[in-house]
């Protein structure tokens, strides 16, 4: 799984983040469904100033859009907290 970890922080970085909080809680999801096919269930916690003005609906596309095709593999599940520099 580290090495998903870190492909998802890369493809991250396309939003210039201040800050990037990962947290794999696939362990606690064994035996699900989409554990069983290989997809991870995340918590993302990331801060940047491309989210300023946007909704928090713009500001998942935006995720969406950088982590592409590994929403279709790697990740089954991820649970989403995206903040401007300025609501920390």
């Amino acid at each position: 799984m580290k090495d998903i970890l870190e492909r998802i922080e890369q493809k991250l970085e396309i939003l210039t983040p201040d800050s990037v909080e990962l947290i794999d809680d696939s362990e606690k999801h064994a035996g699900h469904e989409g554990a069983k096919g290989g997809g991870g269930h995340f918590q993302l916690i990331i801060v940047s100033a491309q989210f300023e003005g946007k909704s928090s609906q713009a500001r998942h596309r935006l995720i969406h859009a950088a982590l592409g095709d590994m929403l279709e593999r790697e990740i089954h599940a991820l649970s989403i907290k995206a903040y401007t520099p300025d609501e920390i």
